[in-house]
């Protein structure tokens, strides 16, 4: 057997510390969920008890050995579903905050532009009109006199509302 024979059936020692240290990150960001994001994850038991005591450690050399642990422990398993089950919850998490910072646009481009409202009509046909300008006005009123944001909150949640039903309706066709 000569040397390219013996380096084409297994990895470079670089290329298993690229692998690891792949893993290891994986492992960071299991670590990083809150608990009910975790509890998603199908994991070993092992595995998830890794990770609870390296959410516990707080010392830094104690949490990078118990990071180096989750590493060659996820060795064992194959890590594809947990990378796919992050990318998921990575995506969701996006679309999330790409909504509310949508919601937030309208919320304060009705209250600054006088065509808003209608361009919010078209866009977001079942919305009540007459809710929309008495919220609007009231938030309006309040801002002017300064008392607490009380209606802003509700002109976000009725915006917020309008465009929840139309993702719903969107999702059933």
């Amino acid at each position: 057997m000569n040397d390219q024979e013996f380096t084409n059936e297994r990895p470079s020692k670089s290329q298993r510390k690229r692998d690891v240290t792949a893993l290891q990150k994986l492992g960071t960001q299991l670590v990083e969920l809150n608990a009910d994001q975790l509890a998603r994850f199908n994991l070993p038991e092992r595995l998830a008890e890794a990770v609870a005591e390296a959410r516990r450690i707080r010392d830094f050399e104690g949490r990078r050995r118990q990071m180096q642990f989750i590493g060659k422990l996820m060795r064992d398993i194959d890590p594809a579903p947990i990378q796919a089950q992050l990318d998921i919850l990575r995506g969701v998490a996006h679309e999330s905050n790409a909504r509310q910072h949508l919601i937030e646009r309208w919320r304060d481009r009705l209250l600054t532009d006088a065509d808003a409202l209608t361009l919010f009509a078209a866009e977001y046909p079942r919305v009540d009109l007459q809710h929309l300008r008495s919220l609007i006005s009231s938030v309006k009123r309040d801002q002017a006199n300064a008392r607490a944001p009380k209606n802003f909150r509700e002109l976000f949640r009725a915006v917020r509302d309008a465009v929840e039903a139309v993702k719903s309706e969107e999702v059933k066709e």
